[in-house]
């Protein structure tokens, strides 16, 4: 898939979102203007999805908004407030390592270097790039499993794994689009590049993909 290519998809792809429900992180990114709850959030969002992970944060910001009250919070009562997220008390106690560290190492505010952020426990690279773009309206490419499968099936790229294809991305994907690119992916993937059997039939974009992988389509 050439570039101008890629731009028309693109292009499909917002005029289509306009009907789509953005990503839960993106919601809270909007309504709170915080890396802090960015952070937070993704971190909830991890093998969950978005039905479970708005309400998770919300029910988690009402006892906590920031790292020195999180920080404070025993891991039972974060338990209580996140479940049913996926793996609720590995990242109860995830979340509030994090707060004391930001609070004791970082005067309360979340880092804005990616390489700073890995070196969070529970913090992988999705979620570092989401809490860089999403927080801090800086440059990173957040890939998830969505721009993984959607951008090797449009042909754009040809890799391997989700962190084979940032670096992929970062290496030829024009500037414009890395902020946006996840939550644009993100939200095709969920309503019409579906890992099995995707919507083909309905893409805006069907005549540009190269569809690979793709043995079955609706």
């Amino acid at each position: 898939m050439t570039e101008p290519q890629l731009c028309e998809v693109m292009a499909q792809f917002t005029l289509a979102s306009r009907e789509w429900q953005s990503p839960a992180v993106t919601i809270v990114s909007h309504r709170e203007g915080s890396p802090f709850k960015v952070l937070v959030s993704c971190i909830l969002s991890l093998r969950t999805n978005d039905r479970t992970t708005g309400p998770a944060s919300e029910r988690l910001f009402a006892l906590a908004t920031d790292p020195e009250s999180l920080a404070e919070l025993s891991p039972e009562v974060l338990e209580q407030a996140i479940y049913p997220v996926g793996f609720y008390r590995t990242k109860a106690l995830q979340l509030i390592a994090i707060a004391r560290r930001l609070r004791d190492d970082y005067g309360g505010r979340v880092p804005d270097q990616i390489d700073e952020l890995l070196t969070f426990k529970g913090v992988g690279r999705k979620t570092a790039n989401l809490v860089v773009t999403l927080g801090y309206a800086l440059p990173g490419i957040c890939v998830d499993t969505h721009v993984h499968r959607i951008c090797n099936r449009l042909g754009y790229v040809t890799t391997r794994s989700p962190d084979e294809t940032e670096w992929a991305l970062r290496a030829k994907l024009p500037p414009e689009y890395w902020i946006g690119i996840n939550d644009l992916l993100v939200m095709a993937g969920q309503n019409l590049c579906l890992p099995v059997s995707p919507r083909c039939s309905r893409c805006p974009a069907a005549e540009l993909c190269e569809r690979h992988g793709v043995t079955r389509s609706r």
